[in-house]
């Protein structure tokens, strides 16, 4: 589990391609301090396994599933990431909640300033738009963000000077793709509240019951 609060820009050293599937090789810094083999690093929202560490690398593995879903297919030789290690028990919870299984991907359709804060307009599907609430939680590329408008076909955020330095946000243009991941909790909310066919109630809970209630 992450928190979406980035610790490092890394760099794409180089990448081997398969017909399916990639290999990263990722430069990065303070991360390394205690990375070890087997541990999940989020690249860009994304949760990957470190499969080797060497002194200024570690190497992860794409497989075919996360290159479809997600703009990691889209990295270069040079490209930067954001990189995040799993939040340990001891550590503070900066962000939300962020699992590192990425949704989909938005487009940057605008980006613009407000005095010191930078606003970045996002186009997202319908999928994704209906778990996105205002002054809720996402991550984009891997950055827990508040949500501070919506639309029809897309949702806006403010990011703080900090964090668009600190971030690949300091990167992107608009036309640019950006991985996308919302808070799990109105997934499971929805899920509990839409049992399938074969599962049976086995509360008298319901959403009619508390619409009644004025819930």
């Amino acid at each position: 589990m992450f928190t979406g609060i980035v610790e490092e820009m890394g760099t794409i050293e180089k990448i081997q391609k398969g017909r399916h599937s990639a290999i990263l090789h990722i430069q990065a810094d303070l991360i390394l301090e205690d990375l070890k083999i087997g541990d999940s690093v989020a690249v860009n929202g994304v949760c990957l396994t470190a499969t080797s560490i060497h002194s200024q690398t570690f190497t992860a593995d794409v497989m075919h599933e996360t290159l479809n879903r997600s703009s990691l297919a889209q990295l270069k030789s040079g490209s930067h990431v954001n990189l995040e290690r799993a939040m340990p028990a001891c550590g503070r919870f900066g962000g939300h909640i962020v699992a590192g299984h990425v949704d989909g991907m938005g487009t940057i359709t605008r980006i613009t300033r407000d005095d010191t804060a930078v606003w970045y307009t996002i186009q997202a599907s319908p999928s994704i738009l209906r778990y996105i609430i205002e002054k809720g939680s996402i991550a984009i590329d891997g950055i827990s963000l508040t949500v501070a408008q919506i639309g029809t076909d897309h949702f806006s955020i403010s990011a703080i000077p900090h964090t668009v330095a600190a971030t690949t946000l300091s990167e992107r243009r608009t036309g640019d793709s950006v991985n996308l991941e919302n808070d799990m909790i109105g997934k499971y909310v929805e899920k509990l509240f839409t049992p399938s066919d074969k599962q049976k109630p086995t509360s008298t809970l319901t959403k009619e019951f508390l619409s009644q209630c004025g819930y």
